[in-house]
């Protein structure tokens, strides 16, 4: 099914109501609002909508504000009969989450359609009581992104009440825009709320009056008579006017900040890796929100369009937020933890001393991991100084064991098209390129390999094996499996051509009397570089090369190295997994898909599941050595002010912790046997671990036939990426992938839903899309139909 959109038009001011408990009255301060509006708004339309009802019909909230409210159109979609809450009444009949946003959706679009107006949308019990499937209704509507109007409670204990469903809406990204609460001369809540919210946060709280309590003595016909008397008297004070204007006021504002941001920001912000001089105001997408895999982006102005559409549609984060979502955006569990420490600690300096996130993430993680080598964890902010860091690292153990001298020159090995950030120290560790050959102090420091790189092509997977290799060809594999089966591989001898190409660069570089002080590593795919699928069995020869030929990297020492498998050799091996790991590629590491151990390691992106800045670089005991001194100099003298803080590290332990959950639970066995396996695994003969992807292998291999357009394509993990024919040639600087970006940016529009489309960025003649972990089998397949039309 196609996503659900944002409730939000120009000319229907739409309102959830939510009550800090049961029992509050919120269906009356409903009805206040509904006949206000209708009084102070005679030309427009007012509604109310109750998503889920349970109890008696002649109980049911729509059917109080059809007794005391006029000319209001109520409805409630889902009503039960059981006086209990949702999720118990709900048992055997249970209403599916999305089932219920698509009604309210559809309920709202309707009467956007119909005319300007109000549309109160009133919840049930207080904002963590569960909706039918048990999910409580502050996580369950947060993509539909209302606005609220918060009831607060009255009563005894309700001041504690009241703040906390105020702290648990706003954590969860909603903007309270109104409390209302009833006066209550015993307990005075109302002043007590009106001083914490007004001093706080600026916010505006109504006291009304009392409703008349049900007199169990009366009829029911005398209690119905004190309450239209009441609503009569009591619901046209000014305090409600002044509230309705104030909820006025906030839509038009919202809409006005919405639609003036790209301007607005073109005139003041200096974007990351764009040329603005091309950019224009109507090129910037405006974001309002996100949830799940979705942004919730601004509908740019049309000439012609009515008031009566849409201003927010669902997009597509098709870069996962530049490779950094594996739980969803807006996902509860990960704002808490970051809540949690961030009460708990603030930040807190990390030098000399210790915190319980950070131990535990490094716990967790070493743990995970199982790597026989890696046995120390450095703390940094982002991938780029993460591998600033792991340089220093390698780099600083290298010249140790091999006694060259402070000045000596130090090159690094790795492979052409790698990228490990836009730091100074990390640019040289790249050839020259479009990133870096316009920067001043850039100085390339290294040599760097030709490598085999895979894709699907014409329905074949393919090894495509450059010239300087040998001689230029391919090789065919029925599944992508089979590539990864190294064992059989290099069986038959698949290795040999690569290792003799690796083995005479490396001895005319050695000869010529360079220096190597370590070899750095995309494992698995080089990200920036231009989303390219090298061959494992060529990465794996080259550390096996690396670590074992017999090379002159330095004076000769191996006689005295320990025999074991944590003591580095030849080069010390350092794993870029930025982008890789933590489940990108379907595995909790890239490196297990050589089959191979590095000396270093660095992470971030999904380390945090999207959330926040943090990066982890591992190392070894042996590259940790290398750094034990009695002088202070000698010390790794890398750091920053905010160096493993907390809130990072506990979202780290919480999204580390939700994704080996999902693993161990199997929640990708439906991509697994979307034609990437079979369920006998006759396909995946010889691999330890399945090799699979959320994108279906049908549309992988559907894609690679449309020869016209596309030169191949490859998937794996949560990554799908399409090389197209690039007649200005491939690379960053290409633009042969833009037409196709720009026709996945145009809105499809769905009968239920609303307008949604594919938010996409491309690396040159690549485009690729990444879901996150999280992403669905009905979701990929919405996606899949979109690149299909788009690409036919």
């Amino acid at each position: 099914m196609p996503p659900i959109g944002p409730l939000l038009w120009r000319n229907l001011r739409v309102y959830k109501i939510y009550g800090a408990n049961t029992d509050v009255g919120k269906t009356v301060v409903t009805s206040i609002l509904c006949n206000a509006s209708r009084r102070i708004w005679k030309d427009e339309a007012t509604a109310y909508l109750k998503p889920v009802s349970t109890g008696p019909q002649d109980e049911a909230d729509d059917d109080h504000i059809k007794r005391y409210t006029r000319d209001v159109t109520s409805r409630t979609l889902y009503q039960y009969s059981q006086p209990v809450s949702p999720h118990i009444a709900a048992k055997g009949n249970v209403i599916p989450n999305e089932r219920i946003l698509r009604s309210v959706y559809e309920f709202a679009s309707e009467r956007a359609s119909a005319g300007p107006g109000w549309l109160f949308i009133e919840t049930a019990g207080g904002i963590h009581s569960p909706g039918p499937s048990g999910t409580t209704q502050a996580d369950l509507y947060a993509a539909l992104r209302c606005p609220v109007i918060l009831v607060g409670d009255w009563k005894l204990g309700g001041i504690s009440s009241t703040i906390s469903a105020f702290e648990s809406l706003r954590i969860r990204g909603y903007d309270v825009e109104s409390i209302v609460v009833f006066e209550d001369a015993d307990y005075g809540n109302s002043e007590y709320l009106k001083d914490y919210f007004e001093q706080r946060y600026g916010l505006m709280v109504t006291a009304l009056p009392m409703p008349p309590s049900r007199n169990r003595t009366h009829q029911k016909d005398q209690d119905e008579k004190s309450m239209l008397q009441y609503y009569l008297e009591k619901g046209r004070v000014e305090a409600v006017r002044a509230t309705l204007t104030h909820l006025n006021s906030r839509h038009e504002t919202r809409v006005k900040l919405l639609e003036d941001m790209p301007m607005d920001a073109h005139r003041k912000i200096w974007w990351p890796f764009t040329q603005q001089k091309l950019l224009q105001s109507s090129d910037i997408v405006a974001i309002d929100s996100a949830n799940g895999n979705y942004f919730q982006t601004l509908v740019p102005k049309c000439p012609g369009v009515s008031n009566n559409r849409s201003l927010l549609r669902s997009s597509f984060d098709g870069s996962a937020s530049w490779w950094t979502q594996g739980l969803g955006h807006g996902n509860s569990l990960l704002t808490l933890a970051a809540a949690y420490a961030a009460g708990r600690y603030g930040h807190v300096m990390f030098a000399g001393a210790i915190h319980e996130p950070a131990l535990k993430l490094a716990t967790l993680i070493l743990d995970s991991f199982q790597s026989p080598r890696l046995s120390r964890v450095f703390f940094s902010d982002n991938g780029s100084t993460g591998m600033e860091v792991a340089v220093k690292m390698a780099l600083r153990a290298a010249r140790v064991r091999y006694g060259w001298s402070f000045d000596t020159k130090i090159d690094i090995l790795g492979l052409k098209g790698s990228y490990h950030g836009d730091t100074i120290g990390t640019m040289d560790c790249a050839e020259p390129n479009t990133y870096n050959e316009k920067v001043e102090w850039y100085e390339g420091r290294g040599v760097w390999l030709d490598h085999p790189q895979i894709r699907c092509v014409a329905g074949e997977w393919q090894v495509q094996v450059p010239r300087v290799i040998g001689l230029a060809y391919e090789q065919n594999f029925a599944h992508l499996s089979e590539i990864f089966d190294l064992d059989r591989r290099m069986a038959r001898g698949d290795h040999k051509p690569y290792e003799a190409y690796i083995l005479s660069t490396l001895r005319k570089h050695l000869d010529e009397g360079r220096k190597f002080g370590a070899l750095i590593l995309e494992p698995m795919v080089l990200g920036a570089g231009g989303m390219v699928l090298v061959d494992p069995l060529f990465q794996c020869t080259l550390v096996r090369v690396v670590r074992e030929a017999t090379l002159d990297f330095g004076p000769h020492e191996s006689l005295s190295l320990p025999n074991d498998d944590k003591t580095w050799r030849g080069l010390p091996v350092v794993f870029d997994e930025v982008f890789t790991g933590i489940y990108r590629l379907g595995r909790l590491t890239a490196a297990s898909f050589l089959g191979l151990h590095p000396d270093v390691s660095v992470h971030a992106k999904l380390l945090t599941g999207g959330l926040i800045p943090l990066c982890i670089t591992l190392a070894s005991e042996c590259i940790f050595d290398a750094f034990a001194s009695e002088e202070k100099s000698d010390a790794l003298l890398h750091g920053h002010s905010y160096t493993a803080h907390a809130v990072g590290c506990q979202v780290a332990v919480e999204s580390l912790t939700q994704l080996q959950l999902m693993e161990k639970a199997g929640d990708w066995d439906w991509a697994k046997l979307n034609g990437w396996i079979q369920p006998d695994n006759a396909t995946n003969a010889g691999s330890a671990e399945p090799v699979w992807s959320i994108w279906p292998l049908s549309l992988v291999k559907w894609i690679s036939v449309q020869s016209d357009s596309v030169a191949g394509a490859w998937a794996l993990g949560s990554v799908l990426a399409i090389h197209l024919n690039a007649a200005d040639g491939s690379g960053y600087s290409s633009t042969a992938a833009e037409g196709l970006r720009k026709r996945l940016l145009m809105s499809s529009e769905n009968a239920v839903g609303g307008l949604w489309n594919i938010h996409s960025r491309v690396l040159g003649n690549v485009l690729y899309i990444m879901g996150n972990q999280r992403t669905t089998e009905s979701e990929v397949a919405e996606i899949s139909e979109l690149l299909r039309s788009a690409l036919a």
